[in-house]
């Protein structure tokens, strides 16, 4: 197999990459990203130099490329995981979030299209989508395959409609589509603007920990390696047309989130119980923050076989060991744009 994946210099990307790079030596993989703010060719360092894997920049709006790669690659399937992926950046510049999630989808549906027009066998376009696209959970329920889309911010309301671009090809084309919709993922190589890594670093520095509102927005967090082996398992075994819901099963408030993560921190640093926790500092809400978000994933283990395996205390206690022993690449990746964001939507904290 020669399998595209598209922003897999990401966070989850990154993660997908190195396990089918290491899981599948005699699959040819290219990985494809324009390496924006989020996408970091230190997240894959330690296969750059792997025989069955290539790197190619580019980005997904630009549609003459990607059907250069088709044409020179011959692509038997397709990973898609390029996009734009933060809430607050959406509310700033929303429509950089049409350019990438919906426009470049389309480009990269096109180039699939036209390379594999009636030859559809063995091909597969697999999809990689999100939660947000449901919208806002009161406290009880879950989301399921077949809820309705309600999205609440610009970001859930690209993918919401890259979502149906994909289905909408697999119904009139025939494309042979996959899609999934996963909840928050946390661990090693995220980018230092989401939560989890955010309150670790900020904790390892002493600065205040950032928490919206009254704290109480709850989300369903799964090891992102176990995301990366349910993408495995969809790719291979995942219906045609389908769509697969991924969680945790795993729902925290963010405030007690943060309060876990500070009491681990502090353990593992060596400082006394409570000192991070000091520096919990409540801020404005952002504009349709959905309050909860909880995901059904009995489907994918009915059908496929596949559950999270990562314990949620052991998961966040080998996250948070990995950012402090890593700190060069936090340093890194915390550019003078990042700082500039992050002054933007916290203030001079």
């Amino acid at each position: 197999m020669t399998l595209l994946i598209t922003g897999g210099a990401g966070f989850i990307g990154s993660h997908v990459v190195r396990l089918f790079v290491q899981r599948y030596p005699h699959y040819r993989i290219v990985n494809l990203d324009a390496l924006t703010y989020a996408g970091n060719l230190a997240n894959l360092r330690d296969i750059e130099q792997a025989p069955n894997y290539t790197f190619v920049r580019g980005d997904i709006r630009d549609a003459i490329l990607l059907d250069n790669l088709f044409e020179e690659y011959s692509f038997d399937a397709v990973i898609h995981l390029a996009a734009e992926s933060h809430v607050d950046r959406s509310i700033s510049h929303p429509l950089t979030f049409v350019e990438t999630n919906v426009i470049g989808t389309v480009n990269l549906l096109n180039a699939a299209l036209k390379h594999w027009e009636g030859r559809f066998d063995g091909k597969r376009f697999y999809h990689v989508s999100t939660d947000e696209v449901y919208g806002s959970l009161g406290s009880e329920g879950y989301f399921t395959e077949e809820s309705p889309y309600d999205p609440r911010s610009p970001y859930s309301a690209s993918k919401a409609a890259s979502d149906h671009f994909v289905r909408a090809y697999f119904h009139t084309y025939g494309l042979p589509i996959v899609l999934s919709n996963c909840s928050n993922n946390y661990g090693p190589y995220q980018f230092p603007e989401k939560l989890i890594p955010l309150m670790i670093n900020n904790i390892r520095e002493g600065r205040p920990l950032p928490v919206y509102g009254d704290g109480r927005n709850v989300r369903d967090w799964l090891w992102v390696i176990d995301h990366a082996e349910a993408v495995d398992t969809i790719l291979h075994r995942g219906r045609v047309g389908e769509t697969y819901n991924i969680g945790g099963n795993n729902e925290w408030a963010n405030i007690d989130l943060v309060k876990f993560l500070c009491d681990l921190t502090d353990e593992l640093l060596g400082r006394s119980p409570g000192t991070a926790r000091q520096l919990i500092t409540f801020v404005k809400d952002r504009p349709g923050h959905d309050r909860r978000y909880a995901i059904d994933a009995s489907k994918i283990r009915r059908e496929l076989g596949w559950k999270p395996s990562m314990p949620f205390e052991v998961g966040l206690r080998t996250t948070i060991q990995w950012y402090l022993e890593n700190t060069e690449w936090l340093q890194y990746v915390i550019s003078g744009e990042y700082r500039v964001y992050y002054e933007k939507h916290y203030g001079n904290l």
